[in-house]
């Protein structure tokens, strides 16, 4: 990966946000390197690249980095027009409003999501009701970009609405495990259901998700260590 196009991609195994870095790469075909990151001794390579946020994930392209995943998502869609599919829109109005449920989808949604993991029971309960408040207004509000079918989700039509959705729901089952809740509810969201499971059936989706034992065991690890902390504090 000598030359024009040398990628590196900083990351973690778990991290959502690296997952969809690696994942709009994988859509569009462009080689890269993959750097594994513990969180607990981030390497200098990782310090030096992003010293604002000291975070992965972190994109370096021919020797200049980038952090925060939305915008490497933008960055790689932008650096590579002719590897299709775009992530984004050429109309200016769609551009935006995809942006805008991206940012939707970021903000509110992986919100509840780690909200259900260091809570208390009762606050678990009231994160997991916004949560699915969040959804329901996704289904009504965001109709238009949903898919028909799952027939019509294939890799070569995949955009960043797409990528954000498996980053939140694509451990569902892990979390739901974990939890003993129902985090994704057929009868309750059946589009963003039919839309998930459609992703999660695809190769290169699956080729880019991590283990679900691993997942169930990180959680479950994750939950432990939150609600020791409160019981210290």
């Amino acid at each position: 990966m000598e030359g024009e196009n040398h990628v590196k991609v900083y990351g973690m195994w778990a991290s959502t946000f690296s997952k969809r870095v690696e994942l709009a790469l994988k859509i569009k075909g462009i080689s890269y390197e993959y750097v594994e990151e513990d969180l607990q001794n981030k390497s200098q390579a990782l310090l030096e690249y992003n010293p604002v946020h000291k975070k992965v994930p972190v994109l370096v392209h021919n020797g200049k980095p980038l952090a925060e995943s939305l915008i490497i998502l933008e960055y790689i869609d932008e650096a590579w027009p002719d590897h299709a599919p775009r992530l984004l829109p050429d109309d200016p109005y769609e551009r935006a409003m995809v942006r805008f449920w991206a940012n939707y989808l970021h903000n509110q949604m992986l919100e509840s999501i780690r909200n259900l993991f260091i809570c208390n029971e009762e606050a678990r309960e009231k994160a997991l009701s916004e949560l699915h408040e969040y959804m329901t207004i996704m289904e009504k509000e965001m109709i238009n970009f949903f898919p028909k079918d799952a027939s019509s989700i294939k890799q070569e039509c995949l955009g960043l609405l797409d990528i954000q959705l498996i980053a939140i729901f694509g451990a569902y089952k892990a979390q739901e495990e974990v939890l003993g809740k129902t985090v994704l509810d057929q009868e309750k969201h059946p589009l963003i259901y039919l839309w998930v499971n459609a992703l999660m059936n695809l190769p290169v989706v699956q080729g880019n998700t991590p283990p679900h034992d691993k997942l169930v065991a990180l959680l479950q690890l994750f939950v432990k260590t939150n609600q020791s902390s409160k019981h210290l504090s």
